[in-house]
């Protein structure tokens, strides 16, 4: 097994990736951000169903680009990671859409897939100070996006694993993240250590990689099964352990290693996202807007329907605890699979492709609908509460 630092060292990038994804000439799925990394881009990649290709475009204002009753005045703004822009579908397949389509009244679709919690919430803070903003908020969360919060380069994880495809797919480069102080026993928030497109070539550099992120305590965590455990910081991640009241690391035989590694890491994440959500429901709450949390996590879906303890129990609780609007769509598809004769393989295959498929987006959306109208004040046009069998809508009505 590699040390950690060659993990790393083997992270550096290519010369012609960055060409191709600084190229404005180059169809890119994703563009340099100097906060966030990267933010959508416009490419047509070959990852939709029945080996399609997808469309996927950005608008000016950074939203994905949006069709249904588009030019209306929007009150719902939503972030997140790929569940959210909706990745391995085209523009007019995502659950915003869908839902737009049926409430006659637009969603904004500001997600981007590979960020987490924190740069989710920092696109809203961004994008919420312009003529974009909205009434109402929602922010989705999604299977490891407590721990990518954490994280400064998500690349150096899954360099592994993951094709730039010549720097067209390129992403998961440096951005603002949010880290511990072990002195202080609180959280910082820290700026991307690259925040423009020609320092993006120090990503070419094993040593500038390795300087960056040696110390980066969620990178070592996330890499456990990956690299020699004795290469990684077991001191600081035991006083990580005593900072968040956790039990420190069990090194008495393998498997206790690697699930006080993984308690850890819950423990680190789940703390983060706890932080950014109250930091996100205060600037809401501080600007007359309302928030809503979305939670799915594939893992949960398959933990609950075995008849398992779900690992995030503690994510719920914190909701429930502080009164957090939330839908949780795991449930949803606890309740959906019962309807089924199935493995829990060939349900997932019904609405995943990795990410949700068309029909999956369409269950999402059908599933959310009334949390959203229960929410929304006043109710959509398609949901006003008129006995009438037919109500005005000349607005409506093309020119």
């Amino acid at each position: 097994m590699i040390s950690f630092e060659q993990y790393i060292r083997e992270s550096a990038v290519t010369q012609t990736d960055i060409d191709t994804f600084l190229d404005p000439n180059q169809p890119t799925w994703a563009q340099f951000d100097s906060e966030l990394g990267y933010t959508l881009g416009n490419d047509m990649p070959k990852d939709g169903i029945d080996g399609s290709y997808t469309i996927s475009t950005v608008q000016a204002n950074g939203r994905r680009s949006a069709y249904a009753y588009s030019v209306r005045p929007c009150r719902i703004n939503t972030y997140g990671n790929s569940f959210t822009q909706c990745h391995q579908v085209s523009d007019g397949e995502t659950w915003q859409e869908y839902l737009a389509a049926h409430l006659g009244e637009p969603i904004q679709n500001f997600g981007v897939g590979g960020y987490g919690v924190y740069q989710a919430y920092r696109r809203m803070l961004r994008t919420e100070a312009t003529d974009n903003e909205a009434e109402y908020i929602i922010l989705y969360i999604w299977g490891d996006d407590h721990y990518r919060s954490l994280l400064r380069c998500r690349h150096i994880l899954i360099h592994r694993w993951w094709d730039h495809a010549g720097g067209r797919m390129f992403h998961g480069n440096f951005w603002a993240n949010l880290e511990i102080d072990l002195n202080a026993g609180n959280f910082v928030e820290k700026k991307s250590l690259i925040s423009t497109p020609e320092d993006l070539y120090q990503m070419t550099d094993s040593n500038f990689m390795l300087e960056a992120t040696r110390d980066d305590l969620m990178l070592q965590l996330s890499l456990f099964d990956y690299v020699d455990f004795d290469t990684l910081d077991s001191k600081k991640l035991n006083i990580l352990a005593e900072v968040l009241g956790v039990s420190t690391i069990d090194r008495s035989n393998r498997e206790r290693l690697k699930a006080s590694i993984g308690r850890l890491r819950d423990a680190y994440g789940f703390s983060a996202t706890k932080y950014i959500v109250k930091e996100a429901l205060d600037y809401c709450q501080n600007h007359q807007k309302k928030m809503m949390v979305i939670t799915l996590c594939p893992r949960v879906v398959r933990q609950l329907i075995e008849g398992h303890k779900r690992y995030d129990q503690e994510i719920v609780d914190f909701f429930i605890g502080e009164n957090i609007q939330h839908f949780d769509m795991n449930l949803v598809h606890v309740e959906d699979y019962r309807s089924f004769r199935l493995s829990v393989d060939d349900y997932f295959s019904r609405y995943f492709i990795g990410h949700y498929n068309p029909t999956g987006n369409h269950l999402f959306a059908y599933s959310f609908k009334d949390h959203l109208v229960n929410w929304l004040n006043p109710k959509p046009i398609t949901y006003h509460n008129n006995q009438e069998e037919t109500i005005d809508f000349t607005e409506y009505l093309p020119n």
